[in-house]
Formats: C-alpha cells, structure tokens, sequence
C-alpha cells in the first residue's frame, strides 16, 4: 500500500508559502485572500475614525471642531474608503479564500493574478490615506461631480489622487473578478454541475460578470475627467462642449450595480449560513438562483434612480422608478426562501444558545428591511424629490449597507473564522459586541431618518441652533459611539480569538458544504489530500465522509508529480473531467509590477510625465514578463489524474484557463468600449455648445489601412491557429499588422485639430487613442507568441498562446469597427 504521509509531505513542500521575506511572494489564494481581508479591515477602522469626526462636528450646532474645508476632505475620504476600499475588497478576500474550498479545487486559476491585484489594491489605498495624512486629500465628495471635481474649482492634487489611486484599486477588482469568474467556471469538483453549486458559488459567478461589466464605466469616468483636468480635453466643461452630466450617467452605471455587488455576497452568506443553523437546506435553491441573476440584470438598469433631480428626461425617470420598485421582486423571493428554511428547522439541542453568526443574520433581517422599505420610498419620484440630499438618504444608505452588507460580513467572518484560525468565539464578548453594534447603529441611523425629514441637507459641515436639527444630531452622534465600540469589540473579539478560543473541530458547526470537508482546521495550503468527486447538490454534502475519502487518497491527483502545483479543470456545464490544470509557483513579479504601477501614478500626480510613460512601459515589460509554467516546454499528451482517468495538462487542452481570462478580461474590455462610445455618442447628441466646433475629417485613405490592418490581423492568426508549430511566419505575420493597428490611429489623431479646446475632436481623439491601445496590445501578445515559439513553448499540441492571438485580434476587429463606423454616426446625431 503507498505512503500516503510521504505524498502529504511532498504536496505541502510544494504547495507552501515561503519563510520570511518569501512570504511576499505568495500567491496561494488563502495567503492573499486573508491580506484582502485583514487589510479591508483596516481600512474600514480608519473609514469608522473619520465616521466619529464627523459626528463629533454634527453633534452640537455651530461647531468649530472641523473647519468646513477639512470636513469636506474627510467625509469625502470616509465615503471613499468605506465603498472602495473596504466593502469590494473584503468580499473579495472572502470569496478568495472560500471559492477553492467550496469548489473542491486546490487553488484559483490565476494566483498571480490575485496577488498583483492585492499589491494594486494596497498601494492604491495608501497613495490616497497618505495624501489625507499630508493635507492633501480631495474634498469634493466620494463621487467626485463635476464641476466641482474640475480643475477650475479644485485646484490642488486632491481630485487627481482619487481618480488616479481609485482607478489604481479598480485594476485590482476586475482582476479579482477574472480570478472568481474563470475559477468557477473550471476549477470546480468532477461532478459539481453548474446547477448544483451552492448559492454562495452561484453568487461569486453572478458577482464576478457584474465586476466585470459594472466597474469599466468608473475607470472610462475617472481617465476621462483626469484627461480634463491634466491635458485640458473637455469632456465635462460645458463651455466647451461638453456636459458634466456625462459624469454622473458614467459614476451611477457603476456605482448602483456596485450596491447589488455587495448585497448579493452578503445575501450568499446568509443563504449558507441560515440552512447550516436550520439543519436543512435551504428552501427553494434555483428560486433562489434565478433571484440572483434577476437582482444582477435589473442593477444595471437603476443608475438613473440617482438623478432624479438632475433633470434628467421626465421618461427615462419613470422607467427608472419601475425598475427601482422591480428589484424588491427577486430580493423578496430570497428573503422568503430564508425564512421558509428557518420555518422548516430541525431545530437545536435544548438549553442551547443562539450562535454568534445567526444573531448578526437575524440582525441583517431587520436592519435590511428597514433599508429596503426606504429604498422603496426613495423609488417613488414624488418622496425623493423632497428628500433627495437630505440625511434621509444618508440614514438608508447606512441602514442597506451596514445592515445589508456588514452585518452578514460580520456573520461569515465569525462562522469561517475556524478555516483561518482553527478556533471558534463563542463567548461573553462575542455577544455583547452584536448587541452594542445593533443598538448603536439604529440609534445612529434610525433617528437620521427624522433629521432628514426636518429637512437638513447632507454634507453640510455645521448649523443654526435655531434649525430644529440639535436633538436628533446629538442622538445620532452618542448612537454612533455605541456603535463603533460595538465594532472595536468584534475586532477585539475576533484577534483574541485567534490565540485563546476553543480548538475547532474539523467541521464545528455541521455544515453540508466542501469547506468544511478538509481534513484539519486550518487545512493544508494544498487543501485536499486528492480532489473529490460529488454528486447532487453541492450544498447537501457528507463533509466528513468526503475528508475521509479524500485523506485515503480516494480521488483525483493524489499522488504529487514533477513539483508541480496541480487541480483539475472542468467542463464548465457537466462539470465532467477535462484537463490538469497547473498553477504557477510562488513569484515576487506580481509585487514588482504593481510597485511600478504604483511609480507610475506617482509620476503622473508630481506631473513628470515622461518619468510615467517610462515606467509604465517597465510595468507593461515586467507584466509580459511572467514566466510561463515549465510544463510548456514539451509535449506530455494524457496523465494520469486518478480514479482511472488520463487528461491533458491544460497547456495542451482549447478550453485553457488562460483563454477563458482573457475572454472574461474582453467582457470587462466590451464594457469600458461601451462605455465610452455612449459618452461620445451622448455629447455629440445633448451636450450644449456642441455645434460650435466642426467634426473632424478623418481621411479614407487611413480608414482604409487602418481597416486592411485588422483584417490582416484576424487572418493571419486564425491561419497561425491552424498551423501549430509551422506558424512563425504567420505569427510574424499577425504582429506586423497589429503594429500596423497600433501606428495608424497614431497617424489619424494627427490630423485631428483642437481637442483641447471642443468635446467634438476629444470623442474622436479618445476612440483613435482607444484603438491604438488596443494595437499595441495585440503587438504584445503577438511578441510573447513570437518569444515562446522561440523557445520551443509552441506546437501542434501546446497551441495557447495562439488561441489568445486569435481571440484579441478577432475582439480587436470589433473594436475597430466600432471605431471607425463612429465618425459617420456622429455626423448622422449631429444632423
């Protein structure tokens, strides 16, 4: 009979994180998904700090305790840090750290991946808490409107750190969601069909291709307005053709999508947690998925609930009351579902007390109901009309996100904490940090609903005595003291915890999911001793009897090979065995490439623009400079992966991870297009003082090459596809013409004239430039192409890098089309 201790020895020598500084090469999911985390956490103690300044000021009328300008910087920075880097990254961490163990995978499918998008997420953070630190931070609220936002009105870098340290942190989120949305799709159990995923999978999926297609809208925004107020492109300026409406349809075709992004993982929690305390599962399971995918298409068609007073079309804001009020549909579908399954309890041993998770979920019940039913009012145009930028908004807004966000958080940081620490809290302290929560925040909120009735604005600094504001400011503020010793009590709770609570058996709270069916708490980096196989549904499991199975070596790739870093990949529907997919070792280039990012930015904020250009050409050489995995050298057909099975390494398999990143990447890519021909498009049709400037006349001759060139490009890749390893002149081929894609546009910017000074030449300035980006990238892929074909990494069988030449330059031509077809349409609007 093999040793099994001497295969689990090897697997942990390979799968381990190194000592010391080699820590900060890790890219093991549970590493960087516990730095997301604890690093969220931070930022949401500093984003709590500047909450409690705030309402030191508000408390009494007439206080100095901040001067207006210094509380316009910090409740502009609280709002920033709370939505940007703290709600986002720490559902990531969660999903990070949860998705491998749920899917029966050993990690996700890009590691490196996750650990650049934590270097970016990091410094990011700390460029923008650095500038507060140094007086320097913005001032014109977290969503930034021009034209306050605008070089005219806000001099100084304040607005120039958001953009640029926000769209910094943005990279970071839809790297995580190419991570979680590629991970689901492949790297889930042999059996795990995509019907059968628990919900907090489904959800991860849903939320994945919502970050995909949801944030490309703020990073068009934010390059566009610091193109303004940087190179002087008027996108904004109405004076000069453009509208700074523009801004806010971009910011809240983001920002309401981003809501539902961070209510449905929270809903995720809740839907896991409720069945695992109910001892059944969960009530009405593809109900509850079809809820999600219903929430997920209606959040992209709320943006304009924000603009109701914006003067907006009277239509459009009916159309978008209608779908505000539809949302409570398949939100009520999910609430119901979870009380059914509580209903349907098999109950608890008697004499014992409610669970520390399930008090922060039943406080979740009311807090989000109460959110929701102000939602619902807000919905109605009459009532927002009145309380629009009052405190009533501020009071909902806090109610939906800390009680429809940070509540269920909360739950899942106390129900998972065992996969992380191997100890579970349950005591005095546990509690009593639920309840001064529960009560300081409906003290806190509950009463702003009365102060934004009375009608006072928010984001004002201070008011009269006389103004009937006093009392309600006052409760709020002592309310918000409760709160937030309520919320340094969990995070004492939960540190003390990780040393003095009890041991935690393997699987302490009896759950019927994959996480708990490692064999220890906190499991092996390599999490499974082989991969399991399952059957039904992936929420009603054996956890225990599948450890057993899987410490036996009963199941896929339980025998280490080659010190290489293996899990198995999936057809994405049947969940059928395809390939052995091999994960990258550990690598510090992923913190090299986001430390020059970060340079980058830095250059750009102290205006030494050829500095930025240098290193952003360092960055993109360090990026494209990744090492491939050894395997690529040669040829190995079918392995063996276990049960009997024999796969190909996902080198020589089509459906690749890397070919479905760089298709879910397209998405996120589709979107930032999208994005941008609707601004163009958007001025050319609304804008005021639009006539004052001709469009440019591009000439046809340029249109031309510029069309043979992407044609050229598809071409010759699909026919280097084709060929395998007899491909170096095709693929010579491909990277001439996305040269030719990358110098042409160059040549039609030229003739274009004054976009600086009107909105008409800067939309076709901004599309020329897209295209050219999108040439040079294609030169890039088609280099590492050209490189790896040098160096044997190409053949009839190991053709990947092929596939990801075909497929940019296929989503290229669609990009081209749409560039060139934009002059004649824009000529077509403006009549």
């Amino acid at each position: 009979m093999r040793d099994h201790t001497a295969d689990q020895d090897e697997l942990e020598r390979i799968w381990a994180t190194g000592p010391g500084i080699g820590r900060l090469a890790a890219v093991n999911h549970h590493v960087i998904g516990l730095r997301f985390i604890l690093t969220s956490l931070a930022f949401f103690a500093i984003g709590g700090l500047l909450a409690m300044l705030l309402r030191v000021q508000l408390a009494t009328p007439d206080s100095a305790f901040l001067p207006p300008g210094r509380y316009a910087q910090v409740f502009t920075v609280h709002g920033t840090v709370m939505m940007f880097l703290f709600a986002i990254p720490l559902l990531e961490g969660l999903a990070m750290v949860l998705l491998p163990k749920m899917l029966g995978a050993r990690d996700l499918a890009f590691p490196r991946l996750s650990a650049f998008g934590y270097w970016c997420y990091l410094f990011g953070g700390l460029i923008l808490l650095t500038a507060m630190g140094m007086g320097l931070a913005p001032d014109a609220g977290w969503f930034l409107y021009p034209p306050l936002s605008s070089s005219a009105f806000s001099p100084g870098i304040g607005s120039d750190l958001w953009l640029l340290g926000i769209t910094f942190v943005e990279i970071s989120a839809i790297a995580a969601a190419v991570e979680l949305t590629v991970s689901v799709l492949l790297l889930r159990a042999p059996g795990m069909r995509l019907m059968d995923m628990p919900v907090m999978v489904w959800t991860m999926l849903v939320v994945g291709a919502m970050m995909l297609l949801g944030f490309p809208p703020l990073i068009v925004a934010s390059t566009l307005l610091e193109a303004e107020r940087t190179l002087g492109v008027p996108f904004f300026d109405p004076a000069r053709g453009g509208d700074p409406l523009l801004w806010q349809h971009l910011f809240w075709s983001f920002g309401h999508p981003e809501v539902y992004v961070m209510f449905l993982p929270a809903a995720a929690v809740i839907s896991t947690i409720v069945p695992v305390f109910a001892r059944r599962p969960l009530v009405a399971h593809r109900w509850v998925i079809g809820a999600i995918l219903s929430v997920a298409g209606l959040s992209f068609l709320l943006w304009g609930h924000h603009m109701f007073t914006a003067g907006i079309h009277h239509g459009t804001v009916g159309l978008f009351s209608a779908a505000s009020l539809l949302v409570a549909i398949p939100t009520g579908v999910q609430v119901f579902a979870w009380i059914a399954t509580l209903a349907r309890a098999n109950g608890r041993p008697k004499g014992d007390r409610l669970p520390v998770p399930m008090l922060w979920v039943l406080g979740f019940f009311f807090t989000f109901t109460a959110g929701g039913l102000t939602g619902v009012m807000l919905a109605v145009v009459p009532f927002d009309l009145q309380a629009h930028d009052t405190h009533f908004v501020v009071a909902h807004m806090h109610y939906v996100l800390l009680g429809g966000f940070v509540f269920p958080m909360v739950a899942a940081l106390y129900h998972w904490l065992p996969l992380a620490t191997g100890r579970r809290p349950e005591g005095w302290l546990s509690r009593a940090a639920f309840w001064l929560t529960f009560l300081g925040m409906n003290a806190t909120f509950g009463v702003m609903h009365l102060t934004g009735l009375l009608g006072m604005p928010r984001r004002v600094a201070s008011y009269a005595a006389d103004a009937g504001w006093t009392w309600p400011n006052l409760v709020s503020s002592a309310g918000s003291f409760v709160m937030a010793a309520g919320f340094a009590a969990v995070f004492i709770d939960l540190l003390l915890s990780t040393r003095f609570a009890h041991r935690s058996p393997p699987d302490p709270w009896r759950g019927a999911t994959l996480e708990w069916a490692t064999p220890t708490l906190p499991p092996a980096p390599y999490l499974f001793d082989a991969i399991p196989a399952v059957k039904g549904r992936a929420d009603a499991l054996h956890p225990r009897r599948i450890a057993e199975q899987t410490a036996r070596g009963d199941g896929y790739l339980s025998l280490p090979r080659n010190g290489w870093m293996e899990t198995m990949g999936v057809h994405p529907v049947t969940a059928e065995p395809e390939q052995v997919i091999l994960l990258p070792a550990r690598s510090f280039r992923p913190l090299w490439s986001a430390l020059v990012l970060a340079a980058t930015v830095m250059a750009v904020l102290a205006k030494s623009y050829t500095l930025a250009a240098a290193l952003a050409v360092l960055a993109v050489a360090i990026l494209a400079s990744w090492p491939p995995h050894p395997a690529t050298s040669r040829d190995h057909g079918s392995i063996g992966a276990g049960q009997g099975t024999h796969l190909p390494p996902h080198t020589e398999h089509p459906r690749s991870p890397l070919v479905y990143g760089l298709r879910t990447a397209i998405a996120a890519d589709a979107a930032a297009l999208a994005s941008l021909v609707f601004a163009c498009l958007y001025l050319t049709a609304f804008a005021p003082n639009w006539d004052a400037a001709p469009l440019p006349q591009i000439p046809t001759g340029l249109q031309l090459v510029t069309a043979g060139s992407l044609i050229g490009a598809v071409v010759t890749a699909d026919k280097a596809l084709r060929r395998g390893r007899k491909a170096m002149i095709d693929i010579l081929g491909a990277f001439t013409w996305n040269l030719a894609v990358l110098l042409t546009p160059i040549a039609m910017m030229q003739t274009i004239e004054g976009a600086t000074t009107h909105a008409a030449p800067a939309t076709h300035f901004a599309l020329y430039l897209w295209l050219c980006i999108h040439g040079g990238i294609g030169s890039i892929i088609g280099a590492i192409a050209i490189a790896r074909r040098l160096q044997g990494r190409i053949s009839d069988a190991r053709r990947t890098d092929m596939r990801l030449l075909s497929t940019w330059n296929r989503w290229q031509a669609v990009t081209g089309i749409v560039v060139l077809a934009f002059p004649h349409a824009s000529l077509a609007i403006a009549g």
